[in-house]
């Protein structure tokens, strides 16, 4: 997997943590740049750890499914991606005062299960990476830099304008993330 496929790789799988950047900027109450740099690096690290492990449970069954390895990753990043884009749209015709429904504070464990919850995605493509034999410290560094990059001005964005970029980031991430899983299927496929 080159550099290119990488950064497309992190770019979709960081558009959940995008999203709920975005609404974190906009329901949550007194963010500061201190807050959005920790919604940032909590999303960041999750999102560079659960490759990781996804990678090393998807290496322990490798050999089982080496010749199927590029339906694993076209049937993983495609769920993923359709799943984001369902989401998406569902969130796109939700009336705009449902978005927020009530302001709170950034906990510790807020931030944890948010963490968590926009990394599940990440843990499934692990396995996607394990079974394309990737370098996994080299991919789980691009998706955490990604991350980090992008969820930071998201938390600033949703703190100035509000819901107009949380539904079409994830409809974007679920278009890069079927867009690579059928590169890697056709690629497989044909040879190439």
């Amino acid at each position: 997997m080159g550099f290119l496929e990488l950064l497309l790789l992190a770019i979709g799988l960081s558009m959940d943590a995008f999203a709920v950047s975005v609404s974190d900027g906009m329901c949550l109450r007194n963010m500061t740049a201190k807050k959005a740099a920790a919604v940032a690096l909590t999303f960041g690290i999750f999102q560079a750890l659960m490759p990781v492990i996804g990678y090393l449970g998807g290496s322990l069954f490798y050999e089982q499914i080496r010749t199927l390895d590029h339906w694993v990753a076209f049937i993983l990043l495609g769920f993923l991606g359709g799943k984001m884009l369902f989401e998406g749209i569902k969130v796109w015709q939700k009336p705009k005062d449902e978005c927020c429904p009530a302001q709170s504070e950034l906990t510790f464990k807020l931030l944890l299960v948010q963490g968590i919850a926009t990394s599940i995605d990440a843990l499934a493509v692990g396995i996607s990476l394990a079974a394309v034999r990737a370098d996994i410290v080299t991919s789980a560094a691009i998706i955490g830099i990604t991350t980090t990059v992008l969820c930071f001005p998201a938390v600033c964005i949703g703190k100035k304008s509000g819901t107009f970029l949380n539904d079409k980031a994830e409809i974007l991430g679920g278009v890069i993330l079927i867009g690579i899983g059928l590169k890697i299927f056709i690629s497989h496929m044909t040879g190439a």
